[in-house]
């Protein structure tokens, strides 16, 4: 039904707490690079409306660290656009600061705890290979 998919990577030795943080900050990213994906309102038979939810499927992927840091190389090299969550964002309160312990650190030295991205379909597949479905 889509041509692209939706990928999110989280590294898997984190609490349960921090990969659910982890996921929903990397879904947001991916929202906000496109808007298009957010749906409609929901509403239950009674007529109460809830807020839109995300169109398309996402799938919740985990590996180590050595692995998250092949998915972002692949990523990189091939032009696609992530969303990134490192180490140190969880030591933080707010966006412009979670900005700038990003910016902070070098490309090569990101302690890359969860990524994301939206991309055609065999190219997700190609980047986020050698991680599992997360369990």
């Amino acid at each position: 039904m889509f041509d692209t998919k939706i990928a999110i990577v989280v590294h898997e030795d984190l609490a349960v707490w921090q990969k659910l943080n982890v996921t929903a900050f990397l879904t947001s990213g991916v929202l906000g690079a496109n808007e298009s994906l957010l749906g409609e309102a929901y509403r239950d038979a009674d007529g109460q409306t809830y807020s839109p939810l995300i169109i398309q499927p996402v799938i919740v992927l985990s590996t180590d660290g050595p692995g998250l840091t092949k998915i972002h190389n692949r990523a990189l090299n091939r032009g696609a656009r992530l969303s990134l969550y490192i180490e140190e964002m969880f030591a933080t309160g707010h966006d412009a600061a979670n900005r700038a312990a990003v910016r902070a650190v070098k490309t090569e030295d990101l302690k890359i705890v969860g990524l994301a991205l939206r991309e055609e379909r065999k190219l997700v597949d190609k980047v986020t290979k050698g991680a599992k479905m997360h369990a």
